[in-house]
């Protein structure tokens, strides 16, 4: 049966992995808001051309700096800082500077699985409560191509909703639906980083206490002069 520490390894490896898609498709999503939407995009409605700016007055964006932190923080703290911490662990009668490390990293693999805990749950609850809203052509023509300032919108619910007008140019069209299958992406893959994290985390604990139960040859000297 493979060891705590063999198991570990590879899990804070994948979850590494799980957080850089992360990180990619929350900087996707704010490189398009920063570029293609913050100019406009023209659609047809009842025979005219309107100027719709591609991002709305009240726009939500705290679910994906909440993904974000939990992305970041996984992949440096748990990721490189959890590489760290092994490596000094595993040397030949580390130090206690490398056991106390190792330790406030456990302490921190904790805190982070909260963190994408809440990430998920905050995301989730937030785009379906927005989701389902439309456009309404009439407003949008009035405000002569500045923002949408009706409701309050998710960057999947917005974008999704880009998508339902007629877009007078295919690119629009293109780019639109491929942000949004971005904004999706770091929505839906919230849901394998929180089942990864959740498994590392886990082996991260079991390892600290097993390594609690050994007596060290120190101790174990000790002991014998006593």
């Amino acid at each position: 049966m493979p060891s705590s520490s063999h198991l570990l390894y590879p899990a804070v490896g994948l979850l590494m992995v799980v957080a850089i898609i992360e990180l990619a498709f929350v900087s996707a999503t704010v490189g398009f808001l920063h570029g293609p939407a913050s100019g406009t995009f023209p659609f047809n409605s009842d025979g005219s051309t309107i100027d719709l700016r591609g991002e709305p007055k009240n726009l939500m964006t705290d679910q994906g700096h909440t993904s974000n932190a939990a992305a970041g923080t996984a992949f440096i703290l748990i990721g490189l800082g959890g590489s760290l911490a092994l490596f000094l662990r595993s040397r030949p009668n580390p130090s206690k500077f490398a056991i106390f490390f190792y330790h406030l990293w456990v302490l921190v693999n904790v805190l982070s699985f909260l963190l994408t805990f809440g990430a998920l749950v905050y995301v989730f609850v937030v785009t379906n409560r927005y989701a389902g809203q439309t456009i309404d052509a009439a407003v949008a023509a009035r405000l002569g191509g500045e923002k949408y300032d009706v409701g309050t919108w998710t960057p999947q619910g917005w974008f999704s909703a880009l998508l339902e007008l007629d877009l007078v140019n295919s690119s629009d069209r293109s780019k639109i639906s491929t942000i949004v299958h971005i904004t999706r992406g770091w929505q839906y893959n919230l849901i394998p980083f929180f089942i990864i994290q959740l498994v590392e985390t886990s082996i991260a604990v079991w390892d600290a206490l097993q390594r609690r139960k050994v007596v060290s040859p120190t101790d174990s000297a000790e002991k014998v002069t006593a």
